[in-house]
């Protein structure tokens, strides 16, 4: 239990319970931090030696609560300090914590610290800078790695967060019930904004951003422990999930993308497809459909076809629609066009998709897609132009490498 993995593991775990509790006492982002960092290393000299204590979140509040009064006393700071008998370590501090903790203090703590994050006078950007490094512990090196940027800019993007927050004059305490209805949709954006950053990766930028994936599913978990009967937080974290499930499949040794329907599902986490596809049913039988919840549906179709032959494009097409209905985007329109294209034909698809040319025209996506009806339809010319509109608006050399293996195929094609 004293291993380096474990600590590592606890400290991560308790990080967000910790960050928040400390945020309600002292009010300060900067000083709750600092005080986490404090109880941290606090940890790494004490609990090698004296054993894992029965609550690391309990642990580290306590340690950093009185880390941080000892730092406000030496600053000399007019601040109202906790009562002595609050901070003495005479009795079971760790005790008294703990059952806070296992009480409503610790959802509504954790939950002001991510609707923080999520203050909508923050851009989504520094949002999601600020969540990974207050809520999820990343250094700003990580994070500037994943968004890639300088360490200096991304430091600066965080602290102007910070300072958005101080000017804002937010409220710390635990959040009523009208504010977690309105600011609850925020976080959820916010955590599905952090996994499409590492889903998006590609080439050169997997390795610094696909471990936000992994920590999107960890605050979509943590979202879930706080909600357990939203089905909304369940759709959310299904989707995350089994679109994650599908990771080792998604790239050749190369570094090429590997379409949907060309991956080899063997290598799909059937693991996290299972609790994904649990947490969908889960979700269906409260009734009351939402965005997350027909994007996780359309997920699990995929996940549960042997192939792409016996997928249910039909019922994947009707699903679009209703999304349609909660989302007016082009984009889901393109991707129901995709779908539409299994069922009728290409030229349904293209007849979908014309009207949105205006709003996509500089989306790659778009013109990839635009272009594989042409090809079906067998307008090579056409498709050639689309598909070379689609490599100019590539934001990768894997997109473009995509695209230009489609142009290779309808050339081999032509050649027959």
């Amino acid at each position: 239990m004293n291993d380096p993995n474990w600590i590592d593991h606890a400290l991560t775990a308790a990080r967000p319970e910790a960050v928040a509790a400390l945020l309600r006492y002292f009010r300060d982002l900067d000083i709750a931090e600092e005080a986490f960092q404090d109880a941290c290393l606090r940890a790494l000299k004490t609990w090698p030696a004296n054993g894992p204590p029965r609550n690391p979140a309990a642990w580290l509040i306590m340690v950093g609560r009185n880390a941080a009064i000892d730092g406000v006393r030496r600053r000399a700071k007019q601040v109202a300090l906790p009562d002595e008998a609050a901070i003495s370590d005479l009795d079971d501090t760790e005790a008294h914590v703990a059952e806070a903790l296992d009480s409503a203090d610790y959802r509504d703590d954790v939950l002001r610290l991510l609707f923080i994050c999520c203050h909508p006078d923050i851009p989504a950007t520094q949002q999601i800078a600020l969540a990974l490094r207050i809520v999820s512990g990343l250094s700003v090196k990580q994070i500037a790695r994943a968004f890639l940027v300088g360490e200096a800019a991304m430091e600066q993007r965080i602290t102007r967060a910070k300072a958005k927050i101080a000017q804002s004059g937010v409220a710390y305490g635990a959040p009523g019930p009208v504010e977690r209805a309105e600011r609850l949709s925020a976080v959820a954006a916010m955590i599905y904004l952090v996994f499409n950053e590492g889903y998006s990766a590609t080439g050169e930028t997997i390795a610094a951003r696909a471990p936000l994936c992994d920590e999107a599913i960890r605050l979509a978990r943590l979202l879930l422990r706080m909600f357990p009967s939203e089905p909304e937080i369940m759709g959310l974290t299904a989707l995350l999930l089994i679109q994650h499930s599908r990771s080792a499949a998604r790239f050749d040794a190369d570094g090429a993308i590997i379409l949907l329907e060309d991956q080899d599902r063997t290598r799909w986490d059937r693991k996290a497809i299972g609790e994904g596809l649990a947490l969908i049913d889960k979700a269906m039988r409260h009734r009351s459909p939402g965005p997350y919840q027909i994007q996780s549906a359309i997920a699990a179709l995929h996940a549960r076809a042997p192939g792409s032959a016996e997928t249910d494009w039909a019922q994947i097409e009707r699903l679009y629609a209703s999304l349609e209905h909660f989302q007016d985007s082009p984009v889901i329109t393109l991707n129901r066009a995709v779908a539409l294209a299994k069922v009728d034909g290409p030229a349904a698809g293209l007849a979908l998709i014309a009207p949105l040319e205006p709003r996509l025209s500089s989306y790659f996506h778009f013109h990839g897609v635009r272009g594989a009806f042409l090809m079906q339809l067998g307008r090579r010319a056409e498709s050639r132009a689309a598909f070379d509109r689609a490599i100019a608006l590539a934001g990768t050399a894997a997109e473009a490498a995509h695209i230009r293996q489609n142009i290779d195929r309808m050339m081999q094609e032509a050649a027959k």
